[in-house]
């Protein structure tokens, strides 16, 4: 016989384990009392930010040994952190961010397309600025460039993280694997000579491959531009290939950054060239005839004490910089080594590896720059158990950038300030090596200045010193680059604006040899010295206003995709334009959006006496109410503006003048009226003679205008509806458009009512009718319209906007299945390429936008065009096709290990430290190899066309009864990706199925296969996503009917 389970006493309940976790329950009037050493533990227990590297209880670890894997500060960003720190953009009117970057790389654009997921976009307007982006971002110091400047640097989030951004773009882009191509320009005033000029490029680093990406695009298909490019190292890439550790930049963004330039035409590289073995600068003009030289040669020699390690090496200890960090990258790159000037017979640990460093001890690093701190965090890499950086200045006087400050800091390395090196003491049990460093004190003065204590000097020991005081020009050079010659500070004199040496107009240089000291700047100097050269080609002045210095932007194949439509016979050349409404105020205005790019317009909406119409203020409101008002990115708005308050005979005089301009671009008249036949067929004739290519007849509009008897008070009624669209069919002899209101029952019939009164299409949807809210003393929300505040009044408006967007999917999806083959043009929450894809797979072709615009400016059409392009040529290429939403798939993501609670993180960090291996070589990349060709390959057929999406989706949307609920799913939680945060346990427990347990030592969260029931509800909630997948559950789960809980 079964015993019925006894029921829980309501008490016991809160006793148990799975309620313990959150107190509140438990004692909702009361305080937790607990020892301070007991919170302490907790505190250390529950540590987020755990320290790298950092000796404990007398036990120096070396987590960092070995580990050439990208640093803390060069992790790839996930793709949610990426897409909401570029959502927190305020996309700035004329943006500080892009006056500070040194390549002007427009970064509201590039945030914009990021922001919807847009990675062709986002690359393309970061490329077209900055060949060496890829490498740049992962390199910038924002923090004294666009960072600095941006608007949100005195807020508590702080700046954007522009260049964390700029690298997760151009990560994910390189893995599109798309080539560049040049397109034939046509400027006044440019003249392209046949046959090409001939140009060379000494040295393979950023200011080369700028310099050499720009004049390949200023040559155009006609090659009007050859450019060779000498190396006189066995690969391209320069410091950022050879001196720059794996750690810091990896080899495979400097690979493809050259990729990239070789496949444009004209680039040739050849390596094992070297200045002044191979060729000269005059045998380059004189015996090869070269029409001009670039210079992009760096600093080789290392700036040394000399009186204090005069005939010092790795022998006894005693590394350069250059020599260092080479020996670094070239272990954690697997490169071969140099045959460069500085290639040096570094120490060996093991006689069958000689080009293995292994370092044991001490490490003293002389200098406070950015080279300094790069040898300093290396050393713990290769096996040092103390790092010293030694200033000769104060610690708050580094050289070095604010981001690499604080990693050194984090990592553990310390710090000597006021010290410069006397003298060096030797070792007496192992002659001829290092074992300590005697240095002076410095002093600064009242001025500021720094000069040496002879009294005071402090010795420390160490095994290594790794001098990194700088680099200096090769005197041996001074020969092979006449006629150009050096100056008093041994650089290069360039006119700043071009490029162009002082000595020789022939001759162009840029980066390290004229004293730029970062990637980005001699990046900048190869692309102001291609248009330097262009202009000396051209015999162009610089100087010309008529002829703006102007560099062709990055192009491929997917900006040849055909995105234009053809709709009732009028073609859009794309299918993005703005709807009736604020954008579209005025016809200047629409000019202005059509100068953007924008494929049509929908005016403003006009009846036949604009004399009615006066608009309120305020009329335009965010529907958030309290803090979330200052939220920037917004959700949507809500309106109560009128119809544009301008005549019909203005509009009619705007659109012909919008067509005489703008023949190519679609004008649309947004025309009203009230229930009158005359007065319908008036203003339509008015619009058909004004050169309109389509009408929309505005019976939606949900606030003010019903009141005259227009708009929705029309559009609600199926027989008005019909009766209206007769009319102005009737009278019209352009396609007709109905736009509906989303304020009905059921919309498909009111579009069935538009199509019986012979409209061409519908628009779906306008406005949906709502109120602001109320504030805490009962006035109307927002603001409210009136000065007096105890008579301040509100009234029904329309709200708009990313909150709309799902009853726009449905409006326009039921409408294409009820009426197979309508063409509908979709409005509502549009702000992206990929919501416009997904209208269109609901059944419209045509989108019409206006609150994303409110959110920015016309300057989105650049994101949504490209990203409908990339998305039409993705759905093409054969290794492309599972992306979705602009990203590849979660398993094909470089997703990072997020880190644990403190004894957890340690755990995880020692299995990460015991899994490498002994060996720091990295496996390199395959050669370029025919790029083209293999791309070529993986072409599956041509891209889609707009029409090949168009109500693709509808066949997905099926009844409810038509679903198949014997297939369920079951919740994961990733505990590699998950936060800890317990949402999804919160949410579970209390609006679920008590499906997920709790640890409260972990906070790992662990879902009850048997318990979950799929809802989706923790996936949804999920701050950390992908941590949470929804999998195919095996068998079958029976829901739970009649079990007893209490």
């Amino acid at each position: 016989m079964t015993t019925e389970p006894a029921v829980a006493d309501i008490e016991d309940l809160f006793r148990s384990p799975q309620y313990a976790q959150q107190p509140r329950l438990v004692h909702p009037t009361t305080t937790p009392v607990r020892p301070t050493r007991q919170s302490k533990r907790l505190a250390k227990q529950f540590q987020r930010n755990v320290p790298i590297n950092k000796a404990d209880e007398d036990v120096q670890r070396k987590e960092l040994y070995h580990n050439f894997d990208a640093a803390a500060d060069a992790h790839l960003l996930t793709e949610a952190d990426a897409v909401r720190e570029a959502a927190r953009c305020l996309k700035c009117a004329d943006a500080p961010c892009q006056k500070a970057c040194p390549t002007a790389v427009d970064v509201k654009a590039f945030l914009t397309s990021l922001q919807n997921r847009n990675i062709y976009g986002a690359a393309q307007m970061i490329l077209s600025a900055n060949p060496c982006g890829y490498t740049t971002g992962t390199l910038c110091m924002t923090s004294e460039l666009c960072a600095s400047a941006c608007n949100l640097s005195h807020t508590a989030a702080g700046p954007i993280p522009i260049s964390k951004l700029q690298q997760f773009v151009l990560h994910y882009y390189a893995q599109m694997q798309v080539s560049p191509r040049v397109v034939p320009h046509v400027r006044a005033g440019h003249y392209y000579p046949t046959p090409p000029k001939r140009i060379a490029l000494i040295g393979a680093g950023p200011a080369s491959l700028a310099c050499a990406t720009f004049l390949a695009r200023l040559g155009g298909t006609d090659t009007s531009y050859v450019c060779d490019v000498y190396e006189q190292r066995a690969t391209v890439g320069g410091l950022g290939q050879w001196e720059i550790p794996q750690f810091r930049l990896a080899q495979a963004a400097v690979q493809w950054e050259w990729q990239q330039v070789q496949q444009l035409p004209g680039v040739t590289v050849h390596t094992h060239q070297g200045l002044g073995k191979d060729f000269t600068v005059t045998s380059l003009l004189s015996q090869q005839n070269y029409n001009a030289v670039f210079l992009g040669i760096g600093k080789p020699q290392p700036q040394r004490l000399r009186d204090v390690f005069h005939e010092m090496g790795p022998a006894q200890g005693y590394y350069d910089s250059h020599q260092f960090l080479e020996a670094a990258s070239r272990q954690s790159k697997g490169m071969p080594p140099s045959n460069g000037a500085n290639a040096a017979d570094l120490e060996s640990k093991q006689e069958e590896d000689p080009e293995e460093l292994i370092l044991h001890g001490r490490v003293l690093v002389l200098g406070g720059g950015d080279v300094a701190i790069d040898c300093a965090r290396t050393a713990y890499r290769l096996g040092a158990s103390r790092v010293t950086l030694c200033l000769r200045r104060n610690t708050t006087h580094f050289r070095a950038t604010e981001e690499q400050v604080t990693a050194a800091m984090s990592e553990q390395v310390d710090v000597l300030p006021y010290a410069l090196p006397k003298q060096v003491l030797f070792s007496e049990s192992n002659p001829g090596k290092i074992r300590a460093l005697e240095l002076y004190k410095t002093e600064q003065d009242e001025h500021g200045k720094y000069a040496i204590d002879d009294d005071q000097f402090v010795r420390v020991k160490c095994d290594y010193v790794v001098s990194a005081f700088g680099s200096q020009a090769d005197p041996a050079l001074a020969q092979a680059l006449q006629p150009v010659a050096y100056n008093k500070w041994n650089e290069i004199s360039v006119n700043d604006a071009t490029g162009q040496t002082v000595d020789d107009p022939r001759v162009f240089a840029g980066g390290d040899c004229v004293g730029s000291d970062t990637q980005v700047a001699a990046t900048n100097d190869g692309k102001v010295a291609a248009w330097g050269i262009h202009c000396f080609l051209q015999n162009m002045s610089p100087e010309n206003t008529e002829i703006p210095a102007a560099l062709p932007s990055y192009t491929t194949e997917i900006d040849n995709v055909d995105i234009s439509v053809t709709i009732c016979g009028v073609k859009f050349p794309n299918p993005f334009g703005l709807a009736s409404a604020p954008p579209t105020t005025s016809c200047e205005m629409i000019a202005r959006a059509f100068a953007q790019g924008w494929g049509f317009a929908v005016t403003k909406t006009f009846t036949n006496d604009a004399s009615q119409i006066t608009n309120v203020s305020p009329r335009i409101f965010s529907p958030l109410q309290g803090a979330a008002k200052d939220r920037h990115y917004q959700e949507g708005f809500i309106n109560i503006e009128l119809i544009s308050e301008k005549t019909a005979e203005y509009w009619c005089n705007g659109i012909r003048e919008l067509k005489r301009r703008f023949p190519d671009r679609v004008v649309v008249a947004s025309i009203m009226s009230s229930f009158e036949k005359d007065s319908w067929q008036e203003i339509t004739r008015m619009a058909c003679e004004a050169g309109s290519d389509m009408i929309e007849m505005n019976l939606s509009c949900p606030h003010g205008m019903h009141e005259k008897g227009m708009g929705l008070a029309l559009g609600v009624y199926p027989d008005k509806v019909r009766s209206a669209c007769s009319w102005v069919v009737e009278a019209s002899t352009i396609p007709v458009f109905a736009k509906l209101t989303p304020n009905v029952t059921d919309i498909t019939v009111i579009a069935q009512a538009a199509r019986e009164g012979g409209v061409d299409g519908v628009t779906a949807i306008n406005t949906v009718s709502g109120l602001t809210g109320f504030h805490t003393d009962a006035s109307p929300g927002r603001w409210g319209v009136g000065h007096d505040a105890a008579n301040k009044g509100m009234t029904y408006g329309g709200l708009c906007g990313n909150t709309v967007r799902p009853l726009a999917f449905r409006a326009i999806s039921a409408i294409a299945k009820k009426i197979p083959g309508i063409p509908l043009m979709a409005t509502g929450g549009i702000d992206s390429a990929d919501v416009a894809v997904q209208m269109m797979y609901a059944g419209a072709p045509l989108m019409q936008i206006c609150s994303a615009v409110m959110n920015q400016d016309y300057t989105i059409i650049h994101d949504l065009v490209s990203g409908l392009k990339s998305t039409l040529y993705m759905r093409g290429r054969k290794h492309l096709q599972e992306w979705m939403h602009g990203m590849p798939p979660i398993h094909e993501q470089d997703l990072e290990v997020r880190p644990k609670f403190g004894p957890l993180e340690m755990e995880r960090r020692q299995l990460a430290s015991e899994s490498r291996q002994v060996k720091i070589i990295v496996k390199p990349l395959d050669t370029f190899g025919e790029c083209k060709e293999e791309y070529g390959q993986m072409f599956n057929g041509k891209p889609l066309m707009v029409e090949d999406l168009v109500g693709k989706g509808l066949e997905h949307i099926k009844t409810f009864t038509e679903l198949n609920n014997r297939e369920q799913v079951v919740a994961y939680v990733d505990p590699d990706l998950c936060l800890n945060c317990g949402k999804c346990y919160s949410t579970c427990n209390d609006n679920g199925y008590q499906a997920i347990t709790f640890d409260p030592d972990t906070h790992v969260p662990v879902v009850d296969n048997d318990k979950c029931t799929g809802c989706g509800m923790c996936e949804s909630i999920c701050p950390a996503l992908p941590a949470i997948t929804l999998q195919n559950r095996v068998g079958y789960k029976e829901p739970t009917r009649n079990k007893k809980d209490l």
